[in-house]
C-alpha cells in the first residue's frame, strides 16, 4: 500500500475512472463530492488498518466504483459510499441537499421504518452518485429492508411501498422473486433523489444457493425479458446455470413514474468473485460478456487501469460483481469495481486441467 491517505487514493482512482469513461467535465465535482462523503474518514492513512467496518467492500473500504456501459453507448460513472464518520444517518444528505437541489420527499416519507434508533443489518443508509458528461450528478440513497430485524423485511417493505403509492409492487415481486422461503429475501430498498417521471423506486431480492431458472422466473415480471438473456449471462460470468452457493445473486426491479404492478427494467448482479480463481479469469468472463453486445472492451481495460497497477492475476476481487440489466430504457453491463485501499484479496488456485493420453 502506499503512503496516501483514503481520500487522495480513492479520489485519483475516481479522477482516472471519469478521463476512461470519456467524462473529464466532472472530474472535479466527482472529486469534491468523494471528499465530502469520506469526511474524516479520507485523513486515514493506508499504510494502517482501516478504522471503521463497512460492508460495502471486502477490504473495509466504504467507496466502490462502477461503469455502466449502456448498449446506447451511453457512459456512466458511479459512485457507492458510506459516511462512515456522520454523526446521523442523513447528516451527509442533509448537507447536500439544499447545495444540489434534492428531492427527500420519498425518503422522508419512510424513513422512521428504516432508520430506528438502533437498527439490525450490516448497514445504514449508503450513498450513490451517478456522474454522466454533460450532466449534473444524480443522487441516490440504499436503505436497509433488515432495519428492524430479517424476520420483518417483507412486512417493512410492503409499507415502505404502500407509503409511496405503490401497495400492488408488493405481491408482484413477491410472486416472481421470493418464491423459495427464507433462501429469498429483501437486500435493499433504494430512492433516486430527485423528481422526475424517470426518478427511480428500486427493490432489491438476494438469491441464496439459486439457480439459473430462480432467476429467469424474477425476471419475467417485466414484460418483454428473453430469458435466453439471462441464462448465458450466468453461464458465461458465473461459469454455470447454478447453484450459486457463495454469495447470492440479486435481482433488482426498477418503477418509475406510471409503473403499478410491473416494473420498467429488470436487473440481474452476479458476484464474480466468488465464482473465478483471480481477476484475470473474471476479465476474460466479462470481456465475452460484453462482446455478446458489441460493446468496446478497450475501454473495461482502461477503467480497470485507472484504478489498480498490479496484474489481475495477482489478487480476487478488483471487480466484485457484474449486473446485466434489461428492459426499455437503460439496458446494458454495469462493471463493480473494488477501490482496494487498505488490502488486495490472495487470488484461489486455479484448477490443474487434466492430461488426456
Amino acid at each position: 500500500m502506499a503512503n496516501l491517505s483514503l481520500r487522495e487514493h480513492t479520489s485519483g482512482q475516481l479522477d482516472r475512472l471519469c478521463r476512461a469513461a470519456g467524462a473529464s467535465d466532472i472530474r472535479r465535482t466527482a472529486g469534491v463530492l468523494l471528499g465530502e462523503l469520506l469526511g474524516a474518514a479520507g485523513e486515514s492513512n493506508l499504510l494502517g488498518p482501516a478504522e471503521w467496518s463497512s460492508s460495502i467492500s471486502d477490504d473495509k473500504t466504504p467507496i466502490e466504483f462502477s461503469v455502466a456501459y449502456d448498449v446506447t453507448g451511453e457512459r456512466a460513472v458511479r459512485l457507492l459510499g458510506e459516511a462512515v464518520c456522520a454523526s446521523t444517518a442523513r447528516e451527509f444528505l442533509d448537507n447536500m441537499a439544499s447545495r444540489l437541489n434534492l428531492y427527500t420527499g420519498k425518503l422522508d416519507a419512510v424513513q422512521d421504518l428504516f432508520l430506528p434508533e438502533r437498527p439490525s443489518g450490516d448497514f445504514v443508509l449508503w450513498y450513490s452518485m451517478i456522474f454522466r458528461s454533460g450532466s449534473p450528478p444524480v443522487f441516490k440513497v440504499y436503505l436497509n429492508p433488515h432495519a428492524r430485524g430479517a424476520e420483518n423485511s417483507s412486512d417493512l417493505v410492503a409499507e415502505a411501498l404502500g407509503r409511496l403509492g405503490m401497495r400492488n409492487v408488493h405481491k408482484a415481486v413477491v410472486d416472481h422473486a421470493l418464491t423459495r422461503g427464507d433462501k429469498d429475501t429483501f437486500s435493499f430498498f433504494a430512492l433516486d433523489l430527485n423528481r422526475t417521471p424517470k426518478s427511480r423506486v428500486k427493490l432489491y431480492v438476494s438469491h441464496e444457493s439459486a439457480e439459473t431458472d430462480d432467476v429467469e422466473r424474477a425476471a419475467a415480471l417485466v414484460p418483454g425479458i428473453n430469458p435466453m438473456q439471462i441464462r448465458e449471462f450466468c453461464a458465461v460470468l458465473g461459469g454455470g446455470k447454478g447453484p450459486f452457493v457463495h454469495r447470492p445473486l440479486i435481482s433488482s426491479y426498477s418503477f418509475v413514474e406510471g409503473d403499478t404492478a410491473t416494473p420498467s427494467n429488470y436487473s440481474l448482479y452476479l458476484p464474480v468473485r466468488d465464482y473465478v480463481p483471480d481477476d484475470e479469469v473474471a476479465r476474460a468472463r466479462l470481456v465475452a460478456v460484453m462482446a455478446q453486445y458489441n460493446m468496446d472492451t478497450a475501454e473495461l481495460d482502461r477503467s480497470l487501469r485507472a484504478v489498480t497497477a498490479r496484474p489481475l492475476r495477482d489478487g480476487v476481487g478488483l471487480i466484485p460483481h457484474v449486473s446485466l440489466r434489461l428492459g426499455a430504457v437503460g439496458s446494458g453491463i454495469t462493471v463493480y469495481l473494488s477501490s482496494e485501499a487498505f488490502s488486495v484479496t490472495p487470488p484461489r488456485q486455479r484448477p490443474v486441467l487434466g492430461l488426456v493420453s
